[in-house]
């Protein structure tokens, strides 16, 4: 076979790129599965024999023709394949299926972003306490508290919507976040 190999390559050296598919022929399955083997995925493996194959084709004139051309190929493949090791980032398929399960596909493995429903009532739960334990602040400290973190507003809003100083303000917020720690330890 590797007579005839030889042969094909003198023809492809002179321009005969048929002789070259008769060369692919011979090599494809073993090309495919020397990458398959690395590689461990069909697609890659697919796509780096290709590569290998084009690239041997291209560089076909530096061929030294008195070594078998199956191990010049394989070091061709096996190169690329290293290459896309040392560049791979894992990738996972979507539609591929999970291993030892039937049907189950990696889009049934991201998580939904969408809270749980007993989070949410949770989270309700824990607003509504909240609220109820800030409505029994003194005034003065609740409206430095509503407007701070339920209005979100900065300290110098807060200053000139209740027309006091900042370090009043300050102090109210802080008086008011320290009665609010107090109530909430008991609930």
């Amino acid at each position: 076979m590797e007579a005839i190999v030889k042969k094909r390559i003198k023809q492809v050296i002179k321009g005969d790129q048929n002789a070259f598919g008769e060369i692919v022929e011979i090599y494809k399955n073993s090309v495919y599965q020397l990458c398959f083997r690395m590689l461990g995925n069909r697609h890659e493996a697919e796509d780096m024999a290709q590569e290998a194959f084009i690239r041997a084709f291209v560089n076909i004139h530096t061929f030294n023709q008195d070594l078998k051309f199956s191990t010049w190929l394989f070091r061709i493949a096996t190169n690329l394949c290293i290459d896309r090791i040392r560049k791979k980032k894992p990738d996972y398929y979507l539609d591929a299926e999970v291993a030892g399960t039937e049907g189950l596909t990696m889009y049934s493995q991201i998580p939904d972003k969408t809270p749980l429903p007993e989070n949410e009532v949770e989270s309700l739960e824990l607003h509504e306490t909240i609220q109820k334990e800030i409505l029994k602040l003194p005034e003065k400290y609740r409206s430095a508290i509503v407007l701070k973190y339920i209005e979100e507003l900065s300290l110098n809003e807060i200053s000139e919507i209740l027309d006091l100083p900042l370090g009043t303000v300050k102090t109210r917020i802080h008086r008011g976040r320290e009665a609010l720690r107090q109530q909430l330890q008991y609930v």
